[in-house]
């Protein structure tokens, strides 16, 4: 037995290592310290293969280092200790020390004190690593990282040892942490692809990956359909070393005369079912992608995976080829197409779907090497993070050019809730629902809202402003605003630069308040020879004796009320009269015009009895 278990350990080093020899990349984001200055500048920082990364978004918060529990290995609230921010302050980034647990731990006892995201310090000077979920069955209780939702950040020894060194000098640390170009986003289309398995037999990991399958088909297909997406499903496979290939373990283990292989799903070679049987099953469900791909409707292969998964599992022996043809055939898919493809398992040939895949493993650019299974590739960056719909959803829609994400990008669905837990930690009014705290599928935003066409101007955690021309419509831009006696008054300027000012006939704060000026006791207007002065709220009156007339903008007296409205009417008689006078000459005109012209035509046709005739005044003339 123990011959047998150091042989099969051996084989499987050797599988492994065509995989270990390769190039994996760590995935990083940016970290930016912007306080204190001693400290001030951008690092990098590597993300978790855990929690949720708030790709396309980044996340501000202030730093603290526990004084007990500094490795973060125990629950905090067994210390009595809360890092749940308070409102109008910087969410809490914990920094804890790398050792004496899993990662994970430390991030799921970060979560539960009330930690907006876990910095983890490395405890030795070497390059960044990726942060890994615990190898299957050797954490007593691996339920609690799918319930991770706060992202996870490794930074340098050297980085670690100054924060702590700031943070204990009393010095604020703030941090900035930037996932906005952790994915490519160059376009309006988004390639992702999805490593997978069809083995539904090792453990939670895969329990996980089926369940997110079943709940992330409708939008792939979706996303797909519209165009919006290109998705390519991919298989890890291994090679069995030459020296073993007669071996039982390759025999049971790989296809086509070693040259492709997979584990024993239970890791026991004498039941169940066979490495070589998933390596088949695979090969069916890259084959039914191809096959799917060239009729133009690649989507449905999400339809074949969560079929096969419900219908042909491994726990009821139906795992077989005969199932899988039943399942494909009910999609409508060409079966003998797909036989094709996948060829003689047996025969001592290459298979060029297989061979595809091995070569796709092989990192190009700045993907790096697929050794962990499954691997999620967007935009050929590897993510990191919880494989759930909603956090894989708003990874790929950061993957989108700004304006150009898909509608389902911007639904409610996608909003993380965290604005439902202490307003988010952002900015918020108190007299009223306006607040800072945005969800979006980026994750929770602090930013300065727009209320009634009304910008408001701020860092959004601790305060903002309203502006504009219309900020006095909304709340008086948090002036003071009073009325009385009919007549309103207010402090506010539409120039928020200018604050609040109390209005002329006032004097105050103009936030709080705004008191009504006596000009009259204070001499300063109504001071002309013979004025009376009564004061009233916000202004006051001025009368002038011997029915003279107040000018307000000279403070002076002039004319009488009386000879004025005499004038007036004399003015008002004058042009009465003149006007009453040309209108009669001008009917008096057209008249006599009228009449000569009457006269002339009737004297063509009617001679007059006292006209002499023509001709005889041209006799006597001659």
């Amino acid at each position: 037995m123990g011959t047998k278990l150091s042989l099969l350990l051996c084989v499987w080093c050797f599988l492994l290592l065509g995989c270990c020899w390769g190039r994996f990349v760590v995935e990083k984001n940016s970290l930016k310290v912007t306080t204190p200055k001693s400290l001030k500048g951008a690092y990098e920082c590597a993300i978790g293969n855990f929690g949720v990364p708030k790709y396309g978004g980044t996340l501000i918060g202030s730093v603290i280092y526990p004084k007990v529990n500094q490795k973060g290995c125990t629950n905090f609230s067994d210390v009595d200790v809360s890092f749940q921010s308070k409102p109008g302050g910087f969410p809490t980034f914990l920094l804890v020390d790398r050792g004496d647990c899993y990662f994970t731990l430390k991030a799921w006892n970060a979560q539960n004190g009330g930690a907006a995201a876990i910095i983890v310090a490395d405890d030795k000077a070497e390059t960044l690593i990726t942060m890994d979920t615990p190898e299957e069955g050797k954490d007593v209780n691996e339920d609690y990282v799918e319930k991770i939702s706060i992202p996870s950040a490794l930074i340098s020894k050297t980085l670690g040892d100054r924060i702590k060194q700031a943070l204990s000098e009393e010095e604020m640390v703030n941090i900035n942490l930037d996932w906005r170009e952790a994915l490519p986003h160059p376009d309006d289309r988004v390639e992702y692809e999805l490593w997978t398995n069809s083995n539904d037999q090792c453990g939670p990991k895969c329990d996980g990956l089926i369940n997110f399958l079943k709940e992330f088909k409708g939008v792939a297909q979706l996303l797909e359909k519209k165009g919006f997406t290109q998705f390519t499903p991919h298989y890890i496979t291994w090679f069995c070393p030459e020296a073993f290939i007669l071996s039982k373990q390759c025999k049971s283990q790989c296809i086509n005369n070693g040259r492709y292989c997979a584990p024993d799903p239970e890791q026991d070679f004498s039941r169940g079912y066979d490495g070589k049987d998933v390596v088949v099953q695979n090969l069916r469900q890259a084959c039914f992608f191809k096959v799917a791909n060239e009729s133009g409707k690649p989507w449905k292969w999400w339809d074949y995976v969560t079929d096969f998964s419900i219908r042909c599992p491994m726990r009821e022996n139906k795992y077989t080829e005969e199932c899988s043809d039943q399942v494909i055939k009910s999609l409508g898919v060409d079966l003998l197409k797909i036989k094709d493809c996948v060829g003689d398992p047996h025969a001592d040939v290459e298979n060029p779907v297989l061979k595809a895949e091995q070569a796709a493993q092989i990192g190009k650019g700045s993907r790096g090497d697929v050794t962990i299974l499954p691997t999620l590739v967007i935009n050929d960056r590897q993510y990191r993070g919880k494989l759930s719909r909603p956090a894989v959803l708003k990874a790929i829609c950061a993957g989108f050019q700004e304006t150009t994400e898909p509608s389902m990008c911007l639904t409610p669905e996608l909003e993380t809730n965290e604005c439902l837990e202490n307003n988010g930690g952002c900015w918020k009014d108190k007299t009223s629902n306006i607040t800072a705290c945005r969800d979006t599928f980026r994750g929770r935003v602090c930013e300065c809202p727009i209320v009634q066409n009304v910008k408001f101007f701020g860092d959004g955690y601790t305060h903002c402003e309203a502006s504009g021309t219309l900020r006095c419509d909304f709340h008086n831009g948090g002036c003071w605003k009073g009325e009385q006696g009919g007549r309103a008054y207010s402090a506010c300027l539409d120039d928020y630069r200018k604050g609040c000012t109390c209005p002329p006939g006032f004097r105050g704060d103009g936030v709080q308040s705004c008191e009504d000026i006596d000009e009259c006791e204070e001499k300063s207007a109504c001071q002309c020879p013979g004025c009376k002065c009564k004061n009233t709220w916000g202004s006051y009156e001025c009368k002038c004796s011997s029915r003279l007339f107040y000018s307000r903008e000279n403070d002076t007296c002039f004319g009488a009320y009386t000879s004025s409205a005499v004038s007036v009417w004399m003015i008002f008689l004058v042009f009465v009269v003149a006007v009453s006078g040309g209108y009669a000459f001008y009917k008096y005109r057209i008249q006599r015009y009228m009449d000569s012209e009457i006269r002339a035509i009737m004297a063509q046709y009617m001679p007059l009895d006292n006209q002499p005739e023509v001709s005889n005044q041209v006799h006597h003339n001659i």
